[in-house]
């Protein structure tokens, strides 16, 4: 009788344990999700960043001379080291951060413009090689928004010039791409961060889609699971995004849409998802990544006609460490 009582106390304890922690390594209860600073900290990270733009004409309108299709697409390869110089009482950091190698390439209606490589001998004269070692400063908050840009001057005068490569390579450090490169992801706001398996936050990214104007997605990120590896706690995180209210009409009114003034039929393809690796232990990303592809075919209304026109855009981001 005594062992039964006792056989019964303890699978009730162990049911308790299991529903209050979960099953399985790392499972389950609330972690901080933000990140973390200390100062002499240093970690290497490789960034890829694509841009692609594309107009195709379909039908009679594809004759007109007037109406050429065609496609741009720029892309960023940087390896880069992240070194804290300070952080202050609200946990933003001042961070150094050096060029360690670099690739970039432009293509303008498939003709190559700039095709930059760092590791490559016949780029050593390159105006882009000059940013290989250089360094900027920016502060970052634990939620990953960079806060501001603080030198840029010196890498700035490295590539300073009146070449294609030199302004491609100065554009790299206006305060805009910095932003991109340094915080694409944004995590819960300061003191909001605690969150459990199937908890989510989202904020709001603008694009410029440059010719089409601009529009708006809010992205939602869904905690997918905490799993150990060692003796580490690693958040997986997925992100899926809808596109913002007024999307659409604020493209007609700011870009190319609106000067199809006959063409009012707007198909739209939209797909916008990413991917979180955080180590909770450190506060550092140990990868993310996010592409959103958006296709517009633009059609007379009421029209039996094949004419149409399509559009597409594709951003897509890339961040692992490399150490």
């Amino acid at each position: 009788m005594y062992r039964r009582i006792f056989v019964c106390s303890v699978t009730i304890v162990v049911l308790s344990l299991l529903l209050v922690t979960g099953c399985g390594p790392g499972a389950g209860g609330a972690a901080t999700f933000a990140l973390k600073f200390a100062p002499g900290d240093s970690a290497d990270y490789k960034l890829i960043m694509e841009n692609e733009d594309s107009v195709a004409f379909e039908g009679s309108i594809a004759e007109n001379p007037r109406f050429r299709g065609g496609g741009n697409r720029t892309k960023t390869e940087m390896t880069f080291n992240r070194q804290i110089q300070s952080v202050d009482n609200n946990g933003n950091a001042v961070v150094k951060i050096t060029v360690r190698d670099l690739k970039y390439s432009a293509v303008r209606d498939g003709n190559t413009l700039l095709d930059f490589d760092s590791a490559k001998e016949k780029d050593r004269d390159n105006p882009f090689a000059k940013l290989i070692g250089q360094s900027y400063t920016i502060e970052i908050a634990p939620d990953g928004q960079v806060k501001r840009v603080i030198d840029t001057e010196q890498a700035l005068a490295a590539v300073r010039g009146s070449g294609l490569a030199n302004k491609a390579a100065s554009r790299l450090l206006t305060p805009d791409t910095i932003e991109k490169i340094h915080g694409t992801l944004v995590l819960p706001e300061t003191g909001k961060g605690r969150l459990r398996p199937g908890q989510s936050w989202s904020n709001v990214k603008a694009f410029d889609y440059r010719m089409l104007g601009t529009g708006s997605y809010e992205k939602i990120y869904t905690v997918k699971e905490i799993k150990k590896q060692g003796d580490q706690r690693i958040a997986v995180v997925q992100m899926n995004a809808a596109p913002g209210l007024g999307g659409v009409e604020k493209m007609r009114e700011g870009g190319a849409i609106q000067t199809f003034s006959g063409m009012v039929d707007i198909d739209t393809q939209q797909t916008y998802t990413g991917w979180l690796e955080l180590n909770l232990n450190s506060g550092k990303v140990q990868k993310y990544s996010e592409e959103m592809q958006s296709q517009w075919v633009i059609k007379k209304k009421d029209s039996e006609e094949p004419d149409a026109v399509k559009m597409g855009v594709v951003r897509s981001y890339s961040l692992e460490r490399a150490d």
